[in-house]
């Protein structure tokens, strides 16, 4: 993997820019507009900023970070209970190894994974469409109520972001949320172990995440951005701040000019968690350039893809249990599966833009 992401915007940045979405929450149109054109300043050259002024209630906060810590003090056996395996729509707890988007190279963290919360007689549910459910909570007393008061509000924030986005594409603000009704968006409760032997190296972890762009709840600091010339920048820690970064899909739709960039979490000798809010449209959408994009650049950069399939496509190289059923032949890769990291910066360095 190269240390580059061979784009120039991004070689001069050296610090996260962080901005104040009150007014895009609570402001007229020319107030929206101004923290739109921040967005699209930050989306453009960095691909990252720490974003405060959200209104995510510090108890919402709090009352996620409880009940996860709660959740993974249990034994062993009571969370797998909740195996990630038992389910057929991508939901429960992760032990630690099951994830490794190198096969070789297994995660040692464990996490619990929820989403967008369908009931099971939905249309969607009922068809069999993957990574759509009910979620399964845990038997844990109090513990569903707080987690789910935080993915609500998180996932409300989220839109609001969209429709800023949108009009930092020069586009009506409501323009992209049509596509955002029932999605498989994934709220990860993630807990990093202690480790004492833990060693840190340069580039290990890197990646760009699949969805539109997600928002970031993280406990301490650690995460680092990589710029243009290859340097690791760190994003600092900010107990008021979510961390928002573009991923692949919101880089595709906007022709390029929004930039999915690699990031990774250094590997440190302390226990931590980080609870990261995955924003996807919904799973039958066909992401490609926006005409108005197209347009404006001259040419699409991009081929179409859909995004459920390929957010499936990339889950189910990445997870242990899946790749199993895979080689048993019990569930197939969707039509023109891409492989892991063969979009944003990191798919630049395996083949040209089209």
């Amino acid at each position: 993997m190269s240390q580059s992401t061979n784009d120039q915007r991004l070689a001069d940045f050296q610090a996260i820019p962080v901005i104040d979405i009150h007014d895009l929450l609570h402001g007229d149109v020319s107030a929206r507009q101004a923290v739109a054109e921040q967005l699209g300043r930050a989306a453009r050259e960095v691909g990252f900023f720490q974003m405060v002024g959200h209104g995510i209630d510090r108890s919402l906060r709090e009352g996620l970070i409880s009940q996860a810590k709660r959740f993974f003090a249990q034994p062993t056996e009571t969370k797998m209970e909740r195996y990630i395996g038992l389910y057929h729509h991508h939901r429960g707890y992760v032990p630690p190894g099951e994830e490794s988007p190198d096969p070789k190279k297994p995660d040692m963290k464990e996490a619990f994974d929820l989403a967008f919360e369908l009931p099971s007689d939905d249309p969607e549910v009922l068809a069999g469409t993957p990574l759509l459910g009910p979620n399964p909570w845990p038997d844990l007393e109090h513990f569903r109520e707080p987690v789910a008061a935080y993915y609500d509000a998180a996932y409300q924030v989220g839109r609001t972001l969209m429709g800023g986005f949108a009009l930092a594409l020069g586009l009506k603000e409501n323009h992209l949320l049509h596509h955002v009704t029932k999605p498989p968006s994934q709220l990860r409760l993630i807990h990093y172990p202690y480790n004492p032997d833990a060693e840190d190296a340069q580039g290990i972890g890197a990646h760009t995440d699949y969805e539109c762009f997600t928002l970031l709840l993280p406990t301490a600091p650690g995460l680092e951005v990589m710029n243009g010339a290859g340097e690791w920048i760190d994003v600092p820690f900010r107990d008021d701040a979510l961390v928002v970064n573009i991923g692949d899909m919101l880089e595709i739709w906007s022709n390029g000019e929004f930039v999915a960039t690699s990031h990774r979490v250094r590997k440190v000798k302390e226990e931590r968690h980080s609870f990261p809010l995955f924003f996807a449209c919904d799973y039958h959408t066909e992401v490609a350039p926006l005409p108005e994009l197209v347009e404006r650049h001259g040419k699409a950069h991009y081929a179409p893809l859909k995004a459920g399939d390929h957010l499936y496509a990339q889950t189910i190289q990445t997870f242990r249990y899946l790749r199993e059923r895979l080689a048993k032949g019990q569930i197939a890769l969707p039509e023109g599966a891409r492989e892991v990291g063969s979009l944003g910066q990191h798919g630049k360095h395996k083949a040209p833009p089209l």
